[in-house]
């Protein structure tokens, strides 16, 4: 038994007596929640962030070296919109065809990845991958997983913020479908402003909606893909989702019109609309178009490019 006294007597001088270290669990190299903060105990350094800045890291996005590995997700479908140009109706009516999984608004594009230590920094290095590549990994994982989940074959991506990032997206996923739904620019910034009259004045609400509206045209102009008006899909659901079905090579689903008969999760307000209107589970006529003196003139351009105005419209006198 002597080695046993030889090797606690090694281990005691290294970590403290047996005594010292069996309080609360506390394991060797461990403070009690009581010594960490005494005003006396030493400052653990926090990790290091030793990534590049987003912007750098968005430079570097690249298409997948090794798409078999390293993308889970076959051919998403990828909704470019304006925020309050119907695209959680959109949703729920592609989320009712059999094959299609359209969860609500991902966000996923917010989802960063930091490298902590330069150790890290140089594996994933050595691996191959920069920062860019291990995020479009991440999010490639996380809609994998609700379409796993989910039981169907294809997973559709709508978050209006996404119009900023198209590029991006597209080169994460090159096989990606895309989906553009405009509506009235007018309509836009009116039901945005509606949203909150008090916090989104019309003198708010026309600014910041157009910039949703000015990059999905860049999209449109760099991307293939289906452009929808939200005034046609609810005017004529039946042969708009005809349209969506043919783009994307499926059968058409009559119960894509009669979106209430399915279960879509609850609607909560930052992730989707959550209005009463889209509660009905009945896909209803658009508000009337506003007349061509009822539009504001930092609207005007961007209405006779989406053809809600004629290219000849005088402006505002």
């Amino acid at each position: 038994m002597q080695w046993k006294r030889k090797v606690s007597s090694v281990r005691d001088r290294a970590i403290g007596p047996r005594a010292d270290r069996a309080q609360d669990g506390i394991g060797p190299g461990q403070q009690s929640a009581a010594a960490s903060s005494s005003p006396n105990a030493p400052k653990r350094n926090k990790p290091k962030d030793v990534s590049p800045p987003p912007a750098q890291v968005a430079a570097s996005a690249r298409p997948p070296a090794d798409p078999e590995h390293d993308r889970l997700l076959r051919a998403p479908v990828i909704v470019l919109s304006p925020p309050r140009s119907g695209s959680t109706l959109l949703r729920v009516v592609l989320n009712s065809h059999p094959e299609l999984h359209a969860p609500h608004e991902t966000h996923v594009r917010r989802l960063a990845v930091k490298l902590t230590t330069p150790p890290v920094a140089h594996s994933m290095e050595g691996f191959g991958h920069n920062l860019a590549d291990i995020e479009h990994m991440l999010w490639d994982r996380m809609l994998h997983r609700e379409l796993v989940r989910s039981g169907k074959k294809t997973v559709v991506e709508k978050t209006p913020s996404n119009v900023f990032v198209w590029q991006r997206l597209a080169t994460c996923w090159p096989d990606a479908r895309f989906i553009f739904l405009m509506r009235h620019p007018m309509s836009i910034a009116t039901s945005w402003h509606e949203g909150d009259p008090a916090k989104r004045p019309m003198a708010k609400a026309v600014p910041h909606t157009l910039k949703y509206m000015v990059a999905p045209e860049e999209a449109r102009a760099g991307l293939p893909g289906l452009t929808l008006r939200y005034e046609e899909l609810t005017s004529d659901p039946e042969t708009q989702t005809r349209r969506i079905c043919e783009f994307l090579g499926l059968e058409w689903e009559p119960g894509m019109v009669t979106y209430g008969k399915k279960d879509h999760g609850p609607y909560v307000k930052g992730i989707g609309d959550w209005k009463e209107k889209i509660k009905t589970g009945t896909i209803q006529q658009g508000r009337p178009l506003p007349k061509p003196e009822e539009i504001a003139e930092e609207l005007r351009e961007m209405c006779r490019v989406w053809g809600y105005l004629p290219a000849d419209a005088p402006a505002h006198s």
